[in-house]
């Protein structure tokens, strides 16, 4: 971190007027995956699923029985979505320590490995989800009457996604010679 020397050298908020000045930056969403929208939608129906609860079990003092088991699979579909963006944007957790002190052409064969097991995992997650789904049948929810197996499609459909983005992910690490584990600096946006 540097030192600032000077205090007119530090951007300022404060006007001459004695008012605040700040101007944010414009938000902008084109680069949003289509996932993150559905992962939003589950989100903000968790968050009005517990605020009903909370409002049904404190205020009214007569709490809804079915808002604790739609939650947790609201929360499931969340994450479940949520993961496939982290997948896209290819910024889930990772240990790039090593790849600063390995040569280069152990570097890139570690990180097109990393690519391969990724992808191979995620497809084989799809299968195992949809043969899971077809030994559940028509097994029905705890306290509403539905097909569990609606959980496990939205599941099924997180790891498909995350599949898919795990190919283009190792498609773009291809084109363009490296990955984010030998440059960590790169996002996926640059190419």
């Amino acid at each position: 971190m540097s030192q600032v020397t000077n205090i007119d050298d530090v951007p300022q908020v404060m006007g001459d007027d004695g008012q605040f000045h700040a101007v944010d930056e414009e938000v902008d969403f084109s680069d949003t995956p289509f996932e993150a929208w559905f992962a939003l939608l589950f989100f903000v129906a968790l968050g009005l699923t517990v605020f009903y609860q909370f409002f049904t079990r404190y205020a009214l003092n007569d709490s809804a029985a079915w808002t604790e088991e739609i939650a947790r699979y609201l929360l499931i579909a969340t994450v479940f979505t949520g993961a496939a963006v982290g997948v896209a944007k290819n910024n889930h957790i990772q240990v790039d320590f090593l790849y600063r002190h390995m040569p280069n052409w152990l570097c890139r064969a570690l990180a097109i490995l990393v690519d391969l097991i990724r992808v191979f995992f995620l497809g084989a997650a799809v299968v195992l989800t949809w043969q899971m789904m077809g030994k559940l049948g028509n097994y029905q929810m705890t306290v509403i009457n539905l097909p569990m197996n609606i959980v496990y499609g939205v599941v099924l459909i997180g790891f498909a996604s995350m599949f898919v983005r795990s190919l283009w992910v190792a498609w773009v690490h291809i084109q363009r010679g490296y990955t984010v584990l030998e440059r960590p600096e790169s996002v996926m946006s640059d190419r």
